[in-house]
């Protein structure tokens, strides 16, 4: 049969996890950032919920789901993270939401990466939601990886991250 076209298919068209034993472990880092598009302003979410610190306990959503990406994600591997960032700022059109996930190991961490931001939005619209109903999630990406066989990649200077 035909060399599968994505990576967790076998040569049957059966999914499978990909065998990662036979590759070196090197230091991998991925970051990722998607866009909450919301009116609100940030410096309102840093008390709303009765003091509860909405800004504070979204990067913890990102950085426990990023811990937890094996458990949501079929077929990714489980991997020992030595480190996870989630940092949320002002843009103008809501909150840009980045992350930062390092490991040493044999596969890299694009999922953590991305599910930190995933989740560390959805707590923002969690937040923002009964106020905000259209409060939403836009442009999750990847911005960069680096580490493994394939070295460093990124989006290039300049290009834009997100659709405008």
């Amino acid at each position: 049969m035909a060399e599968p076209i994505f990576s967790h298919l076998d040569g049957d068209g059966r999914l499978q996890m990909v065998d990662v034993s036979s590759k070196d472990e090197t230091r991998r880092v991925a970051r990722a950032s998607c866009l909450v598009v919301t009116r609100c302003d940030i410096a309102a979410l840093d008390h709303r919920a009765d003091g509860v610190n909405v800004l504070q306990s979204a990067r913890l959503a990102g950085i426990q789901a990023a811990k937890r990406t094996a458990d949501v994600i079929p077929l990714c591997h489980p991997l020992a993270i030595s480190h996870v960032t989630v940092d949320i700022d002002l843009d103008p059109r809501g909150l840009e939401v980045r992350s930062e996930v390092i490991t040493n190991g044999r596969t890299g961490v694009e999922m953590e990466a991305l599910t930190a931001c995933t989740f560390a939005a959805l707590g923002l619209v969690n937040a923002l939601i009964a106020t905000e109903p259209d409060a939403h999630v836009e442009d999750l990406v990847v911005l960069s990886k680096q580490g493994g066989k394939s070295g460093e990649w990124g989006r290039s200077i300049g290009e834009p991250t997100r659709r405008t």
